[in-house]
């Protein structure tokens, strides 16, 4: 079993869960049901990040879950630049390993600041960035969580009544009016928004 069969997610039809659990089971779950013409319109999201899974039924069963083992690589143009930096033949010199070449643009009164540091600026840098992650860690992660909550709101409940009073108070972090409005939509995605939510609203 790859990492691609072990990823969990959630299939929905309309506004009606069908299945929840590892891509694999639920793929087999959603091709049973457009097999037997009970599927309608089928969107299948990740439960880490709410991102859209795009399958393609066709075929036989063994068919469909051969395509989710060894998907086909799509590749972005940023892809492609990454890629070509970590395939670049280094010369003699130390290695850098998990180093990645970016361009940061500073006044020169940040450049001369960070020159000075002990480890000169690259290190200077490095550390700052770690002790930004660590101060606002707690932020960054109720920061994705609203993000995640929001994505899959847009798509499942774009059109449901109370939708634009929800993301507002989903992102000014008032869940006592995100709750309330939530309750009145249907039950499965009522539940999923809550369960996405979870962390969407921690104290900081």
């Amino acid at each position: 079993m790859n990492r691609n069969d072990i990823r969990h997610c959630t299939a929905f039809d309309g506004n009606r869960c069908i299945a929840s659990g590892e891509l694999a089971e639920v793929a087999k779950k959603v091709k049973e049901m457009i097999d037997q013409g009970e599927a309608g319109s089928v969107l299948i999201f990740d439960d880490i990040n709410s991102e859209l899974i795009e399958i393609d039924f066709r075929g036989t069963l063994e068919e469909v879950l051969q395509k989710i083992r060894n998907p086909a690589r799509i590749v972005e143009s940023s892809d492609i630049l990454i890629n070509k930096e970590f395939a670049i033949q280094r010369g003699p010199g130390r290695p850098k390993l998990g180093v990645v070449p970016r361009e940061v643009t500073l006044l020169p009164r940040h450049w001369d600041w960070l020159n000075s540091q002990p480890g000169g600026a690259s290190v200077a840098l490095r550390k700052l960035v770690e002790e930004a992650r660590r101060m606002h860690s707690d932020r960054d992660k109720m920061r994705f969580s609203q993000e995640v909550v929001y994505r899959f709101m847009h798509a499942m409940a774009g059109d449901l009544a109370g939708f634009e009073e929800v993301t507002r108070a989903l992102f000014a972090g008032n869940r006592e009016k995100f709750n309330e409005i939530v309750a009145l939509w249907p039950v499965d995605i009522r539940n999923y928004v809550y369960k996405l939510s979870n962390k969407a609203f921690c104290q900081i």
